[in-house]
């Protein structure tokens, strides 16, 4: 069960970078444009998608790095 909070830690931590990032600069059109994914910007581009996600992700994080600490 230790590892599922490594795995959590880890992928919670990845996932709440990437949605900050995408959130509070402008790396989010640069990325999908150079993947040719353009018409995917105005949908993923919101603050309704991306906050939550990085909340999720953040929620994550912290429940993997509170599994890790009471060693389960």
């Amino acid at each position: 069960m230790a590892r599922l909070g490594r795995l959590m830690t880890i992928f919670g931590g990845a996932g709440s970078a990437v949605g900050l990032l995408c959130c509070f600069t402008p790396i989010l059109p640069i990325v999908l444009g150079g993947a040719g994914m353009t018409g995917a910007l105005s949908f993923l581009y919101r603050d309704s998608i991306l906050l939550p996600f990085a909340g999720l992700s953040l929620l994550i994080l912290a429940l993997g790095l509170w599994k890790m600490r009471r060693g389960q």
